[in-house]
């Protein structure tokens, strides 16, 4: 899980986190359930299945153990057939893959994998009619009839939200890489935070280097007007000149400095630059035991230096959801799966259960239950946006530990 987060959500919109076998049970009042295909075989009613992944070029064994996934939660003879498309890993392939796929009559398309192919394919399908379930985190991709997969900065920032408001923290701000993932983060913080009625959070970026990182945190902290009256009080003090003013400077060093103007502070850097802002934020008195930090799943990988924010959170999905595709992923291919498994395989088993339960349209695939796959419960909205049940971590010497599960429904997740 901690690899897999890394690789999933390391700072770019572009490429897109993503069995046993598995397919869905029927639908109910719940979600559907990511079972296995022996247990919920059910003969198909719609048309082929399309999938478009970079076979050739340099992401060609991402693609190949993606179409692998795909491949397990789609088993003959109780699965629509599966039409496997080449996007050679750029636009104009994928373009050309989805043309291929319309020629074909296929009912709907799983992938691509990037933004810009999901942005080649998206026209060609819309004016055909079929679905789109792409593997893309660019929630700007989405749209009625095209849904992202990818777990976004928006969905960690939402769930992360909740978690501290349940803690009484509604003073947010953030301190942010001047990089797009970093602006994705901002950003997704600043809807959050309008979304829940909450005051507008207090934002700044920074460039790399310890001189631009130290000037940024100083000044969100507000440290001059905090530290300010005190040092002049010391200073006046000290100009005194005599026994009397150097005890009252003694004293007034001593004293303590109002609180930082927020009490949750969302990062996203990782590496050394997030070791020179844990280092940063004590000498600018702001308080951790006050302050929630919080930030993003890659944080869930020691690679990315996280154990420098020890009892920071993070959102990210529960890694015991997904044991099933791993044991039966393995069982298949010899192999545990890609990183990027799991959306081929949810999106294929979404796939599988909706052409049994008749075709698939927009409403049967925005069914209001939602679905509980590999990474946990999962909704398709009609507008496009897809909504997720992530889990809460917190960063701990020996490694994350859980301290809110992942919801198991549209409800418990408020959406």
């Amino acid at each position: 899980m901690l690899r897999r987060a890394f690789l999933v959500l390391f700072g770019t919109l572009a490429l897109a986190a993503c069995g046993s076998g598995g397919s869905y049970g029927p639908a109910g009042t719940g979600p559907t359930v990511l079972g296995t295909p022996a247990a919920n075989a059910s003969a198909h009613g719609g048309s082929r299945v399309a999938i478009l992944l970079p076979l050739s070029g340099p992401r060609a064994d991402l693609g190949q153990a993606m179409l692998q996934a795909a491949q397990l939660a789609l088993p003959a003879p109780d699965s629509p057939p599966l039409s496997v498309k080449d996007t050679r890993g750029t636009p104009e392939g994928a373009a050309a893959a989805a043309q291929q796929a319309m020629a074909e009559g296929v009912g709907i398309i799983l992938g691509p994998l990037t933004s810009a192919e999901t942005a080649a394919v998206a026209p060609i399908a819309r004016n055909a009619g079929v679905p789109v379930l792409a593997f893309t985190n660019d929630p700007s991709q989405a749209q009625p009839g095209v849904w992202t997969l990818g777990i976004t900065p928006g969905q960690q920032i939402r769930r992360l939200l909740a978690a501290t408001q349940a803690q009484g923290k509604t003073q947010f701000a953030a301190l942010l890489p001047d990089t797009e993932f970093g602006r994705a983060m901002g950003d997704a913080l600043t809807r959050a935070t309008t979304a829940a009625g909450l005051p507008a959070p207090d934002i700044r970026t920074h460039a790399k280097g310890m001189a631009a990182i130290n000037a940024a945190t100083r000044d969100l902290s507000g440290y001059a007007n905090r530290r300010g009256p005190i040092d002049a009080k010391i200073k006046a003090a000290r100009a005194l000149n005599t026994p009397e003013g150097r005890r009252e400077a003694q004293e007034l060093a001593r004293s303590s400095i109002p609180p930082a103007p927020f009490n949750a502070l969302l990062l996203a850097d990782t590496g050394e630059e997030l070791a020179e802002v844990a280092a940063l934020l004590p000498y600018y008195d702001i308080d951790r035991g006050a302050v929630q930090v919080i930030g993003p799943a890659i944080w869930a990988s020691p690679a990315s230096g996280s154990g420098a924010m020890t009892g920071a959170w993070y959102a990210a999905p529960d890694p015991a959801a997904r044991s099933g595709l791993e044991q039966g992923y393995a069982a298949k291919f010899n192999t545990q799966p890609s990183p990027l498994a799991d959306l081929a395989f949810d999106a294929a088993s979404i796939a599988r259960v909706v052409a049994g339960q008749g075709g698939y349209s927009i409403g049967a695939l925005s069914q209001p239950a939602g679905f509980l796959g590999v990474d946990g419960w999962i909704g398709l909205l009609p507008d496009g946006q897809v909504r997720r049940g992530l889990a809460v971590f917190r960063i701990e010497r020996g490694g994350p530990t859980m301290i809110e599960p992942a919801p198991q429904s549209a409800g418990a997740a408020g959406t």
